[in-house]
């Protein structure tokens, strides 16, 4: 008989101590059968109805998953107090029973601080940060003070500088003592994370001791807010103290002179990492590889990607998104390749990298595979990489498996709402756009500019006129949103494609900057197709202005006046474009064969194969002919 079945058998009825040692046992075994086996025992001695050899038993079953025997257990408890509650209902939210948790909660006779936490927390981590700053206010009002564990929930999940000032605020009426290390140090983030630079400081000068902590924190903030010179003399302080900079702390500062584009003192605070022995560390040699890469020093950071000790998922992660920014696709889905073989688990970041990155290159078959692994590693229902995935299919095509992820998420951030309107009008469902639109502004949500953008372009494929220039209107009253390029581009091409050129200009003359050239291309393919040679001609003329080596404006006027009969005109563009050497816009396409994405542009002959590929155009030509299509 094992040793544990023995000690159950020889318990004298009566001993609670003696029970309260075997469930730590089984605690620290980690062995669900145990504490089925004690639980038995219990209930055979009477001992189930007991408050604190109850409470024991329910945090083991909850630990371990097995939620309707811990529900069972804590029904059977007589007089359940605030800690039966409270393991119970963190039992429930870790194993996903929101809504019976919610219900357990509004049937508790007292509710304290930490029942008021589990609350708050489990929906920060379940997503739903309005209920979680809900359930603050009705903590408020239940006259509950908050803890400092609280407060460190709310400062994470602060969004607005309104919000994280109101948060500090309730924290002074609290008492909490803001000089404490680790408040302070919170506040402090969330400040950075709000680019209040200024309240930073305020926190970090009240404070009455500092660690490593605040100081990467201000530094932080201070970059966040912009102010990049001003971190780097932090760092100077920082020195004069007993402080000792660790891997944030550099990889915080080449951050910063990453975004300002410094590479001299990237390379400085780069080197001064070898001499406080944190050179090969994988979080500061990732920030080194996207200094390198962002100041167009590729092979810098390919050479320390290379020379590192040992490569984990940060490391790749910073050298898939270099070379995704530099282009090179090819080298991104070798990455990828290599990272899969070294055993290194891809992030959220990883997939979304790569996504983002070869989505105008990959061919669908492959855009599938890796949407398949996105499924298989459980991050289709992120929104980080669900938009990459939906954008994917959007540009080839295949706009519905798009609309069905984004129907399979559960929780939607402006980004994938975005996604999928421009996604539904670059695939001209039109309709279907302005549905997702009117569904986006009856959520929480606030349409950026984007948004907007997407929504104009499908009103200019749907040819929605009337809609299209009721949501220009409103955009600025309605969402705040100045108009920029692209709406104006959007709205001028609607109108003057629909005939209506004068109410085109009239939205042209009302532009708070000046219009550009494809607002102008709008209305000069419009003029001349609706046979306003006077208002093409003027808008060539500010078209040749904007970008004088264009060809554009020349052939679609010379082409004006050949429908016209004004042969010389027509001679007259010719001679222009021949003269002035202009830049001709070339088509291209590509095909993607196995792992390999070939272009092909408008009258190029010389590529890898290109004289059997002409080859078999010209059969495929004479095919064509052969069977009337030409």
């Amino acid at each position: 008989m094992h040793p544990f079945l023995k000690q159950v058998h020889c318990l004298h009825s009566s001993s609670i101590p003696s029970y309260s040692r075997l469930l730590d046992y089984c605690s620290s075994i980690k062995s669900l059968d145990f504490v089925n086996i004690i639980h038995a025992r219990l209930i055979k001695v009477g001992f189930n109805r007991h408050t604190f050899l109850g409470n024991r038993c329910l945090d083991l079953y909850c630990q371990y998953g097995s939620v309707d025997d811990a529900l069972k257990v804590f029904n059977y408890i007589v007089d359940k107090n605030c800690v039966s509650w409270n393991v119970c209902l963190k039992g429930l939210f870790r194993f996903g029973q929101r809504e019976r948790a919610c219900l357990l909660f509004d049937e508790m006779p007292v509710r304290d601080v930490v029942s008021w936490n589990s609350m708050i927390s489990a929906h920060v981590s379940y997503g739903f940060i309005d209920y979680a700053m809900g359930f603050f206010l009705k903590m408020q009002n239940a006259c509950v003070r908050p803890s400092e564990y609280t407060y460190s929930i709310l400062m994470s999940i602060a969004s607005c500088p309104c919000q994280g000032k109101q948060i500090h605020g309730s924290m002074i009426r609290s008492g909490m003592d803001l000089s404490n290390v680790v408040l302070g140090n919170s506040l402090i983030h969330m400040y950075g994370k709000l680019s209040l630079a200024d309240y930073a400081f305020g926190v970090f000068q009240t404070m009455e001791k500092l660690d490593i902590i605040s100081w990467n924190s201000l530094m932080w903030a201070c970059h966040g807010a912009g102010c990049g010179e001003l971190a780097l003399y932090m760092f100077c302080l920082m020195r004069t103290t007993q402080h000792k900079p660790d891997r944030y702390t550099i990889s915080t500062l080449i951050s910063i002179c990453c975004n300002m584009r410094d590479l001299g003192n990237g390379k400085q605070i780069f080197g001064f990492s070898l001499k406080v022995g944190l050179f090969s560390n994988s979080i500061v040699l990732s920030a080194a590889i996207d200094l390198f890469s962002k100041c167009n020093r590729l092979e810098d950071a390919v050479q320390l990607f290379k020379e590192a000790d040992h490569w984990d998922s940060a490391l790749c992660n910073s050298m898939i998104s270099s070379c995704a920014r530099h282009g090179l696709v090819e080298h991104v889905m070798l990455l990828f390749v290599l990272m899969m073989r070294e055993n290194l688990r891809p992030t959220e970041f990883t997939m979304s990298s790569i996504l983002s990155s070869v989505s105008d290159f990959l061919p669908a078959d492959q855009g599938s595979q890796i949407h398949s692994l996105v499924v298989k590693m459980g991050m289709e229902s992120d929104a980080i990489v669900a938009s990459p995935v939906m954008k994917m299919y959007s540009k080839v095509g295949l706009i519905d498996y798009a609309v069905k992820i984004f129907a399979n998420l559960s929780e939607r951030d402006l980004i994938s709402w975005n996604t999928i309107i421009m996604g539904l009008a670059l695939n001209g469902r039109a309709l279907e756009t302005l549905e997702i639109f009117e569904e986006l502004t009856g959520k929480d949500l606030v349409p950026d500019r984007i948004t907007v953008a997407g929504v104009l372009s499908a009103c200019n494929h749907g040819n929605f006129v009337d809609e299209g220039m009721r949501i220009f209107s409103s955009m600025q009253k309605e969402y705040g949103i100045l108009p920029g390029f692209e709406h104006y581009a959007s709205i001028v091409d609607l109108l003057s494609r629909a005939g209506k050129l004068n109410k085109a200009i009239g939205v042209i003359a009302e532009m708070h900057c000046a219009p550009n050239y494809m607002i102008w291309a709008s209305i000069l393919h419009s003029s001349a197709a609706y046979g306003n040679l006077e208002l093409a001609e003027r808008a060539a003329e500010r078209m040749m202005e904007l970008e004088p080596k264009s060809s554009l404006p020349y052939l679609v006027l010379a082409r004006a006046y050949e429908m016209r009969g004004r042969w010389e005109s027509v001679v007259r563009m010719r001679k222009a474009i021949k003269h002035k050497c202009l830049n001709s816009i070339t088509g291209n396409s590509r095909i993607g064969i196995k792992n390999h994405v070939y272009t092909f542009k408008a009258d190029e002959l010389l590529h890898h194969g290109g004289k059997d590929i002409y080859l078999v155009l010209g059969l495929l030509i004479w095919q064509m002919k052969v069977e009337g299509y030409l």
